[in-house]
């Protein structure tokens, strides 16, 4: 145990300050104390043989290549009792529902903006508000349809939402496969505990998507809008695809006739599309109506769209819930559309277009977590208190300049977990978590999700594009946490 999980300054996910055990950990910590250097190589070894075999790859892209590389899972899982899963996954879809009443609202009525809960200016200056869906109603009013919401626990271990992702969150493959992976490493582990399956979120994404359906059929015709092979999620757009039975498509596979529909072609012949799962930005979607240079869209999309001749997941224009400026109202959007408290805490956020808020931000950058309002996969981010003076003078100027795309948030002390280190050692690193919520005519939650971790000690940056690894996450049932 290091100093700082046991004088409370770091909460520890499998151990106590004390170094007992947390409830549900108490199989999984004796299992590993049990294990000799040389058999946790052998299972380290055999982990890294099922992930190639199994074709389990990312896509890092750098100044001179693209490099594609085996998925990073560390041996050691995450666990929480499900007791504790079962409040976050209330919150989780409190949290959604309430964005999705809320883009419903700003493209239609714009209530919340009348009434200045939300800035107005906010909403329609964002670079992911798209205006020829405004007066679209989908079905279920429902736009966001698959919310990859990322979760940290403080140094007291509550849990807080550090950001949501609705335009095309991505990860839920890896959480598949990183529970497809452990049980063939630890077949022992999964015969002597409860812990809840992840298997149901493929059926479940598909009676989501097939509610969608603007035909009444019992088999709709699905696909997986993908902007191809050179895309870092394209091992996940294939995975996903097979998993569901849908076709996996790109741009130029697609069209959109003269009554506007949207027809597939195939070897076989051509057939209508009814629910297209986009993996590609708003932007590029529709070349006739968003971005005219895109080779990667449909032309006439946005006008089968409108015409509710295709169902469009997630729906164009969602990625404005998507804006970390917008995420610090979530709060009052919550309160506004269910009358209800947030179950689930957001972090503390500084909106540095906010004059005061921007004087406390400039005050304080060497303290603070600053990232742009429109970037993923961990890009942008500074932590002031790794950051060189040079990065800081540089943070400033860039905040000075546009401050519309910059937010700040305090330095958390994220939860750590054990994991296995280059040296073969176990040793706390700090994780986060991504659990995914689907809604059109219901609402579910993956039981689980994709936890990542920094394998860097000390490090806060846990996103694979930037040297981040991942953990299979489990939920133990309250009765194992003896």
């Amino acid at each position: 145990m290091t100093p700082d999980i046991a004088a409370g300054r770091i909460y520890d996910e499998l151990i106590n300050a004390d170094g007992s055990p947390r409830p549900g950990a108490h199989s999984l910590l004796k299992f590993l104390q049990e294990l000799s250097p040389e058999v946790l190589a052998e299972k380290g070894q055999a982990l890294e043989a099922v992930i190639k075999s199994q074709g389990i790859s990312f896509l890092v892209y750098s100044d001179s290549s693209n490099i594609d590389r085996s998925w990073p899972l560390d041996l050691v899982p995450r666990v929480m009792l499900e007791s504790e899963w079962r409040q976050t996954e209330e919150g989780l879809k409190q949290r959604l529902k309430a964005l999705n009443m809320f883009l419903n609202d700003v493209y239609n009525d714009r209530a919340i903006l009348r009434d200045q809960v939300v800035p107005a200016e906010l909403v329609d200056n964002s670079p992911h508000y798209i205006e020829m869906a405004s007066g679209v109603r989908p079905p279920f009013e429902t736009w966001a349809h698959i919310c990859g919401s990322d979760l940290v626990k403080d140094h007291t271990g509550q849990l807080f939402v550090l950001e949501d992702n609705l335009r095309v969150p991505s990860g839920v493959s890896y959480m598949l496969e990183n529970r497809s992976v452990m049980k063939q490493v630890y077949p022992e582990l999964f015969r002597n505990q409860q812990i809840l399956p992840v298997s149901r979120y493929a059926s479940d994404l598909l009676d989501m998507l097939s509610a969608l359906s603007p035909r009444p059929v019992d088999h709709p015709v699905i696909v997986v809008l993908t902007p191809g092979i050179f895309n870092s999620a394209y091992f996940e757009h294939s995975y996903l695809a097979q998993q569901i039975g849908a076709e996996l498509v790109q741009g130029s596979d697609l069209f959109v006739d003269t009554d506007d529909c949207v027809y597939m072609r195939a070897v076989e012949g051509v057939s209508r599309v009814d629910v297209i799962y986009r993996r590609i930005d708003d932007t590029f979607m529709d070349p006739e109506n968003l971005n005219p240079e895109s080779t990667l869209g449909v032309r006439g999309l946005m006008r089968a769209w409108r015409a509710g001749k295709v169902a469009i997941a997630n729906a164009p224009g969602s990625g404005v819930a998507d804006d970390k400026v917008l995420y610090a109202y979530v709060p009052e959007i919550i309160k506004y559309y269910l009358n209800e408290e947030p179950i689930l805490s957001n972090v503390p956020t500084y909106l540095c277009s906010n004059p005061e808020h921007q004087s406390h931000v400039l005050a304080h950058l060497d303290t603070l977590v600053t990232k742009p309002a429109d970037a993923s996969g961990g890009y942008g981010i500074l932590v002031g208190p790794h950051a060189t003076d040079e990065e800081l003078v540089a943070r400033r100027a860039e905040i000075l300049e546009n401050p519309r795309v910059w937010i700040a948030q305090p330095t958390l002390s994220l939860s750590t977990t054990l994991t296995v280190t280059e040296a073969g050692d176990l040793s706390p690193r700090h994780v986060d978590l991504r659990p995914f919520v689907l809604q059109s005519s219901d609402q579910w939650c993956s039981t689980g999700g994709l936890c990542r971790v920094a394998l860097t000690e000390g490090s806060l940056v846990v996103n694979s594009s930037q040297g981040g690894g991942s953990k299979d996450f489990w939920v133990i049932a309250d009765e194992e946490a003896g």
